[in-house]
């Protein structure tokens, strides 16, 4: 038990509900690890030098990171993947190892846990069928529960860091200290030890600063994720690159970390503690947005955040999907285009050049995002004369052909004549047979990478597993850093001045991806698809640009918050 005993961690859940109006953070203690809000008691109501509120936990517990373990979706993957190996021969052995890989960045604190303790791997589990972290029962729930947290990361050994023995979440943590002398890993020298050891029951490095936690490497250990590809009939084949966003920046020539873009700097100094009083002020301090490109599942966890254990409110929900619009519309790319035609006046040619501007390929993850371009083209009587791209009410692309049969996908373009013709960036899976696939544990190749390349990123010589397939590889204009693409259109029956708009769009789920999830029943899916049926899946608006033909020259690349209203 936590040396400020029962007492004070009652006050801590009072004083962060008070100045949160947000449900406790947990205060769970383990051998090895504690709850945020053990964390929370100090590292709140912290502000920088221009008066914002950089509270480690205010800006934390509404991310994905806080809530990996709550998200609905995960559990609801998870399940359906479990449900396909279920009825394969050795299906309860790849039911395990699922589990207990996809515990490793979601859960990873009881899964860490467990293991010390003596829970042998083969039994670690997440669903409740197993008696997994999920069960409120198991005695490890609330460290699950807890997601990607405080003790967690700040935790996390230098030394296997960025090499592939530390990837698809086998970072390393040292479990063998005990008492008040376990080790949390700082960014700052000669930090104040006492209070937080004598408190919590762990102590900060007093060495110079522990450069892993400003490393990209540090990220790297989850957000580099290999599954196993198995058959028809449960045989291993190899390990698949599904996650490989470190990766990805590793082969570029960004000139930023991930802590750069997702834990941005606050204004000048901070002080890290609001106890003891003394402390001076540090700098730089790392603010805790981690924003990636997920505003729909923020939104998702805001409208249903007391039935799914969420504990932040309202305004810390909308804090972080506001930091994630910003981060897709000013950080992540943009469009320009040109437009001529012809000397008859019947041929109009737009040329659009889409540009990356992120570290890694965008989009970048789980393989369900895509970023399209929707192009319309009006005459002075504003009549539509063409469209390609056309987003729908249920989250379908108009045109696409994945999302009209889920055994086809839309190719890669360098030329787009007719309407039902649409570039979609995008990874799409294939199993061993070549075939298209949504199941993660059946993906054994990419049959189409045509995500955007990071500036630096050579397509021709990349590893196979963060390569380019598809039409994409032999397109010319397809670089790094870039891609250009030319609309030729027949517009004779247009009526004087034309108007072209292009639009950069981007779903973090992709409608076939939630269809195919469908198709499977289990507790997790139906729940999930309650709640995503009644989201509006708006696309966000990346970027756009307006080309009139009275000035075919290069359009102005412009910065829109939205062209459509996503109900948030």
């Amino acid at each position: 038990m936590l040396a400020f005993g029962m007492a004070s961690l009652c006050l801590i859940s009072g004083f962060i509900l008070a100045n949160h109006a947000a449900a406790a953070l947990t205060t769970f203690k383990t051998a090895d690890f504690s709850g945020s809000g053990v964390c929370a008691f100090c590292h709140s109501r912290l502000t920088d030098k221009a008066g914002n509120d950089v509270s480690n936990d205010a800006q934390w517990r509404s991310t994905m990171m806080a809530n990996a373990a709550k998200d609905p979706l995960w559990q609801a993957k998870i399940s359906a993947e479990v449900a396909l190996v279920a009825g394969m021969p050795g299906g309860p052995i790849l039911e395990q190892v699922i589990q207990e890989k996809c515990s490793r960045c979601h859960m990873g604190m009881a899964r860490y846990q467990a293991l010390t303790d003596g829970t042998p791997k083969d039994q670690i589990f997440v669903l409740e069928d197993n008696i997994g972290f999920l069960d409120p029962a198991h005695y490890l729930h609330e460290a699950a529960m807890d997601g990607v947290s405080c003790t967690l990361c700040h935790q996390i050994q230098p030394g296997n860091l960025g090499t592939a023995d530390s990837f698809t979440g086998q970072y390393a943590i040292d479990t063998t200290t005990v008492g008040s002398n376990r080790v949390l890993f700082g960014p700052y020298s000669n930090p104040v030890r006492n209070p937080m050891q004598r408190n919590t029951g762990f102590r900060p490095t007093d060495h110079a600063p522990d450069r892993q936690l400003a490393d990209s490497a540090h990220c790297g250990s989850c957000h580099t994720l290999y599954t196993p590809a198995l058959d028809a009939d449960g045989g291993y084949l190899r390990e698949f690159p599904e996650q490989t966003t470190y990766l990805e920046w590793q082969y570029s020539q960004f000139n930023k970390t991930c802590q750069d873009c997702h834990l941005p700097d606050a204004v000048g100094s901070v002080v890290i503690s609001n106890r003891p009083r003394r402390l001076a002020a540090r700098s730089p301090f790392g603010q805790h947005h981690y924003v990636g490109g997920n505003s729909f599942m923020v939104n998702l966890l805001k409208t249903n955040a007391a039935d799914l254990g969420v504990t932040a409110d309202a305004a810390h929900l909308d804090a972080t999907i506001s930091r994630t619009l910003s981060q897709l519309q000013q950080n992540s790319a943009t469009v320009m285009a040109t437009a001529s035609l012809s000397v008859m006046g019947d041929v109009l040619a737009v040329t659009v050049d889409v540009t990356n501007l992120a570290g890694h390929k965008f989009p970048s993850g789980l393989p369900s995002r895509r970023a399209w371009l929707h192009v319309k083209v009006r005459d002075i009587e504003n009549n539509l004369i063409f469209e390609s791209g056309k987003p729908r009410a249920d989250g379908s692309i108009e045109g696409n052909n994945a999302d009209m049969n889920l055994a086809t996908f839309e190719p890669h373009y360098d030329k787009i004549t007719a309407s039902d013709q649409v570039q979609i960036y995008e990874p799409v899976m294939g199993n061993n047979k070549g075939e298209v696939t949504y199941t993660l544990l059946r993906a054994f190749e990419y049959i189409k990478d045509n995500r955007l390349l990071p500036t630096g990123f050579d397509k021709n010589n990349a590893d196979p597993d963060i390569g380019v397939y598809g039409a994409a590889a032999d397109d010319a204009d397809f670089t790094d850093g870039s891609d250009r693409i030319v609309y030729e259109l027949d517009v004779s029956g247009a009526t004087g001045e034309l108007t072209v708009t292009v639009e950069l769009m981007f779903q973090t789920l992709s409608y076939p991806f939630v269809e195919d999830l469908r198709k499977t029943q289990t507790g997790h899916v139906d729940r999930f698809m309650g709640l995503y049926d009644l989201e509006e899946n708006v696309p966000v608006v990346i970027a756009a640009t307006q080309v009139s033909l009275d000035n075919p020259a290069v359009g102005d690349s412009l910065k829109i918050e939205r062209l459509y209203t996503p109900v948030w």
